[in-house]
């Protein structure tokens, strides 16, 4: 009987624990046709954009007839063009709402990648030539596209859940990009040997084209209405009313509560800069350190480390999820930034392959702790109607950061981690330690300024 008695607690605990790992999938599941299509569009521009930016140098040097200076040149004009076009168009999605911010984006998308496509065919190849101008024209496109895009995926996720599936629904959203992220790697190459690189950009215009169509079938006007009246209490569909007022009036209260004049919103985007520099480390500085600090396993397959992160961002993320759902937004970004940015001091210790497992898994589950709810602070400070512009100028900080972290990696790897240069001979501890002590910067900030943070925030 006694030892009968000692399971009940045990089986009780497992119990709990599977129903708190359950239950936000199943509510995520029976929220809305609508939120569904989100996520299918999501998905399908997660890997025709992660699948071209991988390529696009390549593509620059070989079609276009461009050094890798300037192919690189291009590559940033892309990337960074994508954030900082948000600033400027996270409002359209406010103005006219999901579904045609998501149709009007992806055929700009649309037509971008096909003129970034056939650019090489319609003219000379080289800097400044008509190939080259055509490509711009077309990455232009995609520029403007995704300006739209993501902050209309943002504004969904907020306009079709509801707190009992917010959390979750932001989730599935980060972890889907990432998802995106990985996906390309098995796609793209027999599809590359077999047609080249202009024949996998056409495979990715083809699933462009898939996105469109999923978009205008699933997330129909009808599917539309009824996820935000699902997902709506009384009080906000008085304050959806909004929608209604005329240009004049609308423009009068974007600028009485635009997110510039929020300093409690400036404060809390901008603080996380340093721990942001650890996701541009990825692609700045692990390459580099992974193929050059180590011999043997790792620098032959460095790129197994480097490409780790995205298929551990899609599995960890909508577990951890699941199991703080119901915590508190801020604390769980305190927290979450804390065990992202910690285990960079593993690294101080020098190169080792367990060590650089260690930081890697630490740091995803850090990751997927606070980044997905940033996402849902931002959503849920927003002001009614303003959702689109709170996420369009939420991601400046990352266009800032991934800047900012270009100036000085390089000196640092030229300083700390040069090339051509025995192992025994490199000083990566300090570069680490110099990281680590940027990105715990931002737990600690955040957790001083708590009190004046949630000070009056439902």
């Amino acid at each position: 009987m006694d030892d009968i008695h000692d399971k009940k607690p045990d089986e009780n605990l497992i119990r709990s624990t599977l129903r708190a790992l359950t239950q936000p999938f199943i509510d995520l599941l029976h929220t809305s046709r609508a939120l569904l299509g989100v996520n299918i569009s999501y998905v399908l521009e997660g890997i025709t954009y992660f699948g071209i930016v991988g390529l696009l140098a390549i593509f620059f040097n070989d079609y276009i007839g461009l050094d890798d200076r300037q192919a690189g040149l291009m590559v940033g004009f892309l990337t960074g063009g994508i954030t900082l076009a948000m600033l400027f168009l996270g409002a359209t999605v406010d103005w006219i709402g999901v579904r045609k911010a998501f149709l009007y984006s992806l055929v700009f998308i649309l037509v971008g990648r096909v003129l970034l496509t056939t650019s090489p065919a319609f003219g000379q190849s080289g800097i400044w030539n008509s190939a080259h101008i055509l490509s711009i024209f077309g990455i232009l496109g995609i520029i403007i596209g995704y300006g739209i895009y993501q902050p209309a995926a943002y504004a969904a996720v907020k306009k079709f859940t509801t707190a009992k599936t917010a959390a979750m629904g932001y989730a599935m959203l980060y972890a889907l990009m990432n998802l995106g992220g990985f996906l390309p790697g098995l796609i793209s190459p027999p599809v590359r040997r077999a047609f080249n690189i202009t024949g996998v950009f056409w495979l990715y215009i083809i699933l462009t084209v898939a996105g469109i169509i999923a978009v205008a079938v699933i997330i129909t006007r009808k599917a539309e209405k009824e996820a935000t009246q699902n997902s709506l209490d009384a009080k906000q569909r008085e304050e959806d009313e909004l929608e209604h007022l005329s240009g004049k009036e609308k423009l009068k209260y974007y600028f009485e509560h635009f997110p510039l004049k929020d300093f409690r919103f400036l404060f809390f985007i901008f603080i996380l800069i340093p721990v942001q520099t650890l996701f541009a480390h990825n692609w700045l500085t692990l390459p580099q350190y992974t193929s050059r600090a180590f011999e043997g396993f790792v620098q032959n397959n460095f790129e197994f480390f480097v490409n780790l992160n995205p298929i551990l961002i899609f599995i960890l993320t909508p577990v951890v999820t699941a199991l703080t759902a119901k915590k508190n937004t801020y604390k769980m970004m305190i927290a979450g930034t804390l065990v992202m940015s910690v285990p960079t001091f593993l690294l101080t210790f020098g190169p080792n392959v367990y060590t650089l497992m260690g930081y890697l898994i630490l740091m995803t589950i850090g990751e997927a702790m606070w980044q997905p709810r940033f996402l849902q602070w931002v959503a849920e400070i927003a002001p009614r109607n303003m959702t689109g512009i709170y996420m369009g100028i939420g991601q400046f900080p990352w266009f800032l950061t991934k800047v900012l972290t270009s100036l000085y990696s390089g000196w640092f790897l030229m300083r700390y981690c040069p090339d051509n240069t025995p192992v025994s001979e490199l000083n990566t501890e300090t570069l680490w330690l110099i990281y680590g002590l940027i990105a715990v910067s931002s737990p600690i900030a955040l957790f001083l300024a708590r009190k004046w943070m949630l000070k009056g925030f439902k």
